[in-house]
């Protein structure tokens, strides 16, 4: 037994329907998407290779006994995956962000590339959130996931994972810049995290001699098993990229034969070159927010704004700045009246991230489900040096 959706042992199968909370089999109401449920089949078994331990021995993801596998629900819930193929990223991110997808490698594999030289992180970290940009890759991912689906369905065989292409040409110090390099080392976390078994391999081409320094970077962000499927082709990358990908599924830019539709070798209409971010999208250039409060979050420290919401279905809204470097920022649900809580003591309702608002200014808002005091929570206990001064609008 594969272990997937359509090949599972009758333990396998009982334990995909208690995950997905309800009892009957997959095969019962069909493959993908039949299951009348709170979690789809995909996400489930997505939330079971994330455990990295035997299918009888894992019970279901909502148990403390598989706490990994609870915590990609919660990830999948907080990105709200399950409908993020509706999402559609902002102008900038779709003009500037060189990355596409392109054609399927010789096994039937979508193939995703990134354009380094086209990579403009610090334009791109002041015009949208770091939030925004994670969000896009996990966007991409489940594009592509949903590629294998149908290349599963086309091909008569299990599609599951996706090659990669990173051509590093124009790699220089500009990209080692600290915000975007821990935006990187954040993505791949995730990736590690939530997507373990997506990558088939990282064919990195045209890698220049500043290229060691960089991935030594994010190398301890993924796993020993990742990084053995990073191969770094050399001076005839085309012939050997060949091995990989059929000339006609290959852009000529890589030596291939595919073309767009006008004969661009580049196949400009799937694969996104970036480039530098013009000034006019930089959001610090034109947005003008007067706060109402002001504060100073001391280092190793954290403050909380209460805020009592007194029916179900009120709309909490907010909006902040920081000076002095990012600001960690979560919002949680007080458990006892009349006392200051622990974030660990009280129920978390939208999980503390780490936020660039000293580059974007961030805004947000939630709606509340039931009565109560709602704690926003400004946090800087993991910086020991510098404290943050914050501004706020709730």
């Amino acid at each position: 037994m594969s272990g997937h959706v359509g090949d599972l042992s009758p333990s396998q199968e009982r334990a995909l329907a208690q995950a997905c909370g309800t009892g009957l089999s997959p095969a019962a109401v069909g493959y993908r998407g039949a299951l009348p449920t709170r979690v789809s089949p995909r996400s489930a078994l997505s939330s079971r290779r994330t455990c990295r331990i035997s299918w009888p021995s894992c019970p279901a993801p909502t148990t403390t006994s598989c706490s990994a596998g609870s915590e990609h629900m919660k990830f999948r819930k907080q990105q709200d995956l399950d409908n993020i193929l509706t999402w559609q990223p902002s102008e900038v991110v779709r003009l500037y962000e060189p990355s596409g997808f392109c054609g399927h490698d010789r096994e039937g594999s979508p193939v995703w590339y990134h354009i380094i030289r086209g990579l403009d992180l610090k334009g791109l970290l002041l015009s949208v959130s770091k939030q925004e940009l994670l969000r896009f890759n996990f966007w991409s991912l489940e594009l592509l996931l949903r590629d294998c689906e149908q290349q599963s369905q086309k091909l008569g065989k299990k599609v599951e994972k996706i090659s990669t292409v990173f051509d590093f040409e124009g790699l220089s110090l500009r990209h080692l810049w600290k915000p975007g390099v821990e935006l990187v080392q954040e993505f791949f976390s995730a990736l590690e995290a939530n997507y373990p078994e997506i990558l088939k391999n990282l064919i990195v081409v045209k890698a220049p001699k500043l290229f060691p320094v960089a991935f030594n970077l994010i190398k301890p962000y993924i796993t020993e098993e990742t990084r053995r499927k990073v191969l770094i082709l050399g001076g005839n990358w085309k012939q050997e990229l060949l091995k990989f990908i059929s000339p006609n599924q290959l852009p000529v830019e890589f030596g291939g034969t595919m073309t767009d539709p006008d004969g661009n070798p580049k196949c400009l209409t799937k694969i996104n070159y970036g480039g530098d971010v013009p000034q006019h999208y930089y959001l610090r250039n034109h947005v003008r927010v007067q706060y109402d409060h002001q504060a100073t979050v001391g280092r190793g420290s954290s403050l909380q704004v209460d805020n009592e919401i007194l029916f179900p279905g009120c709309v909490l809204r907010w909006q902040l700045a920081s000076d002095g470097g990012d600001i960690g920022f979560g919002v949680f649900l007080k458990t006892k009246m009349g006392e200051r809580q622990r974030a660990a003591e009280m129920t978390e309702v939208l999980a503390s991230q780490r936020y660039n608002a000293h580059m974007v200014p961030e805004d947000g808002s939630l709606t509340c489900t039931e009565a109560g005091v709602y704690v926003l929570r400004f946090d800087n206990t993991y910086s020991l040096i510098h404290p943050k001064h914050i501004s706020y609008t709730v």
